[in-house]
């Protein structure tokens, strides 16, 4: 059974010590969606929600996040990003807006997080931006989908 790596043999939080792994490209790729009323998806994809550019803001809000995952998460590295892409498309099935981030840097450890926290925060901006016409919205189903690079290599979710 796997062990956890942010807990040393005492069981006390740690930082887990990278400098002898490898460096090289790594990419996450993970998703989220809000789901809302059809009226509040209509409203934000028409541009005139009171507070401005929902999705410009809420991507800009998910870049932003994943720069700063490391400042959020306790025991997350500081990394020097190469690539983040948020993308919010709507889905008018839900009805809501299905939100991706695919981050990208070569070095000792994953993106995984800093794909999580783009996607997280991007949603919750979403959220706040429609509040005022919507209180019921639901952040729901933020996942990891894909990791690429580092020892254990290319991963992707089932289902």
């Amino acid at each position: 059974m796997a062990t956890l790596t942010h807990l040393d043999a005492s069981g006390a939080a740690r930082m887990v010590d990278v400098s002898d792994k490898e460096i090289t490209t790594r990419e996450a790729l993970a998703e989220g969606r809000v789901e809302m009323a059809a009226e509040t998806l209509d409203l934000i994809l028409s541009g005139n929600a009171k507070k401005g550019d929902v999705l410009g803001v809420a991507r800009i809000a998910g870049i932003m996040a994943a720069k700063r995952t490391h400042e959020l998460i306790p025991l997350c590295h500081p990394l020097m990003l190469s690539k983040v892409e948020v993308e919010i498309s709507p889905d008018a099935a839900l009805p809501g807006l299905v939100v991706t981030a695919r981050v990208r840097t070569s070095g000792q450890t994953g993106v995984e997080m800093e794909a999580l926290t783009a996607v997280s925060v991007a949603c919750l901006t979403i959220y706040d931006m429609a509040k005022a016409v919507d209180r019921g919205m639901r952040i729901e189903g933020v996942r990891l989908l894909e990791k690429s690079g580092g020892r254990s290599g290319h991963w992707t979710a089932e289902g």
